[in-house]
């Protein structure tokens, strides 16, 4: 049986010459587009802590938007009446 030789993170195959690529390497080259179209979201573990799952999280999220919309119209006055009745 042959052993494998193992080759560091740094070494490229055999099969392989710098002369095959044409510009530039680079590590990470595609990780800003990948970030832009993935819609992965990473929580802290305390608040992963306290959803058992996905549409847990979902859920929740969604009854404060629900929320946020309700309380968003209540807060919309006019004072208008109040610093007229102030003034006089």
């Amino acid at each position: 049986m042959k052993k494998v030789k193992i080759l560091s993170q740094n070494e490229l195959r055999g099969e392989y010459k710098r002369t095959d690529f044409t510009g530039p390497l680079a590590r990470g080259k595609y990780a800003k587009r990948l970030r832009k179209a993935s819609n992965i979201v990473v929580l802290k573990p305390d608040v992963a802590a306290a959803f058992p799952n996905e549409e847990a999280v979902n859920k929740a999220l969604q009854s404060l938007i629900a929320v946020a919309q309700a309380t968003m119209s209540l807060t919309k006055r006019s004072n208008v009446r109040g610093k007229k009745s102030r003034a006089a």
